[in-house]
């Protein structure tokens, strides 16, 4: 039976990820291990521990931080049980595979050789033998010749995706750099990771996830994917709306909307204002004064509260993004109950980082690229990119070095979050069309002027909400590696079914 009951709010400190050590260090890189592990979290006070897949056995996993320019070797090892513990469809790419429980990391916005960079169908799992399980393992290389930015690791393996995040298998991972390192922006105890996620439970505590969608028919698979997932309750850094003891000061909170399929609209209490200083890929040229921000799944927003005028207070930070109700509408509570440490306080420079490279370089390729929808054989909603599968031969090549302008046709009446691998990228515009006439005709019709990227996205980005009915314009430089990577809607339940395409970045 699901958890319908009401708890606590409020009863849980925040937990901060803590950040992992390497193994060793030396002039040449920096090696770290890190395990994949089945763990038992308690994620509020008054429920059982949860049964969860974990990163070093936390949820979230330990935060790894690199600097710009540093070679980092990761030995990522496989040490999960046989059997998933959440329910496998067996119909979709990647679930006929055995053993059922696969994995393979992506650091999602790290710029990877495409050896290292999670491509979905180089998972590995373990090998039983009569002596016993062989854990398997994959050792990868991130060079980080990128700007400081906030990323996050999580699993990629190809139809799993969805579980596998859901049961725990997420963290951060923070580039920084000199430029960062002058600003005198908040740093240490003061800069804090938001890992925002949602969850349902079961009444003894464990993870609950839907077997079928609703409605389902006779045909339908059981276990099968569901179009959709929303939980129930909102979690951040692990636990159900926590609170955080601050002092009246300068914060820095990289928010990170780590959920399967839900937006988060984040707001403080009394339409307080915040500043934002990054999007996905980087700090943005200058900070952003805002009441609210939208965040779609994967997108991140590195932001500043000051609580220097709420010494005393409480602060809630809330979400108004549907579906929402009581409890999915709060986030967690700041406190404002710290003395000050000390007098000194962090500043709020007026210019952050320079423009990206991207607005004026030449552009060598203009795609089209459409979000459909059709029907399974069981009557399940099957999501595609280009009217294509996963396994449909690669169609798109851009080359190396070169920027182009990707326009996603959103012809479906919700939104689709878009992931490139490899670049980051400028939101250019959205403009809406007649999608009807499109579907029957081919021809692109314009029904309104193109609008501007919204306040908070006007910088280095990874990932773009393709809002419905517009057609949604990106440009990305594919550099600097060349290979074979994916792109796809960051929804997990689109991603595992059948929203992913590769693509080829030729020399």
């Amino acid at each position: 039976m699901k958890l319908d009951q009401t708890l606590r709010k409020f009863v849980d400190p925040l937990p901060i990820p803590k950040t992992l050590k390497p193994k060793y260090k030396d002039d040449q890189k920096t090696y770290y291990e890190v395990r994949m592990t089945e763990c038992y979290q308690k994620l509020h006070r008054d429920l059982r521990p949860t049964r969860l897949w974990g990163y070093e056995g936390r949820f979230p996993g330990p935060t790894i931080e690199a600097e710009k320019n540093e070679l980092v070797q990761i030995k990522w090892i496989n040490e999960l049980p046989k059997k998933h513990f959440l329910p496998i469809d067996h119909t979709l790419h990647g679930g006929e595979h055995a053993p059922e429980v696969r994995t393979v990391v992506h650091i999602h916005g790290a710029k990877t050789p495409p050896e290292s960079d999670g491509y979905p169908e180089a998972w590995f799992s373990y090998r039983f033998q009569e002596t016993g399980p062989t854990f398997q393992h994959e050792i990868y290389e991130y060079p980080n010749k990128q700007e400081a930015a906030t990323l996050w690791y999580h699993d990629h393996a190809i139809g799993i995706t969805r579980l596998n995040v859901y049961a725990g298998l997420a963290g951060f991972y923070l580039i920084h750099d000199y430029t960062e390192k002058c600003l005198n922006l908040p740093s240490g105890k003061y800069d804090i990771p938001l890992l925002i996620q949602d969850r349902s439970f079961n009444r003894d505590g464990s993870l609950f996830y839907p077997e079928q969608p609703t409605p389902a028919t006779r045909d339908t698979p059981n276990p099968s994917v569901v179009p959709f997932f929303a939980g129930d309750f909102i979690l951040a850094n692990g636990k159900i709306w926590p609170y955080l003891e601050v002092e009246p000061r300068k914060y820095r909170f990289r928010l990170l909307n780590g959920s399967n399929s839900r937006n988060y609209t984040f707001t403080l209490d009394d339409e307080e204002s915040f500043y934002q200083l990054g999007t996905d890929s980087g700090l943005l040229e200058k900070p952003v004064k805002l009441n609210q921000i939208t965040l779609a799944p994967a997108e991140r927003a590195d932001i500043i509260i000051d609580f220097s005028a709420h010494a005393g207070k409480k602060i809630i930070l809330r979400n108004s993004s549907p579906p929402v109700n009581e409890n999915t509408e709060l986030v967690m509570q700041f406190t404002v109950s710290l003395p000050l440490s000390d007098k000194k306080d962090h500043s709020l420079p007026k210019r952050l980082a320079r423009k990206s490279l991207a607005i004026d370089q030449p552009v060598k390729g203009l795609r089209y690229m459409t979000l459909d929808t059709e029907q399974d054989q069981y009557g399940r909603p099957l999501f595609l990119l280009s009217n294509k599968s996963w396994s449909d031969p690669v169609s798109d090549h851009p080359r190396l070095g070169d920027a182009e302008i990707w326009s996603f046709l959103n012809v479906m009446n919700f939104p689709h979050p878009i992931h490139i691998h490899l670049v980051d990228f400028l939101v250019l515009d959205r403009r809406p069309f007649d999608v009807e006439r499109f579907k029957e005709t081919g021809t692109i019709f314009f029904t309104g002027p193109a609008s501007s990227p919204f306040i908070y996205e006007r910088g280095r980005k990874d990932t773009v909400l393709a809002t419905p009915g517009e057609i949604t314009r990106i440009k990305a430089v594919f550099e600097p590696y060349h290979g074979r990577y994916v792109w796809h809607c960051h929804i997990l339940e689109h991603e595992d079914y059948d929203m992913m395409r590769p693509f080829d970045v030729l020399k």
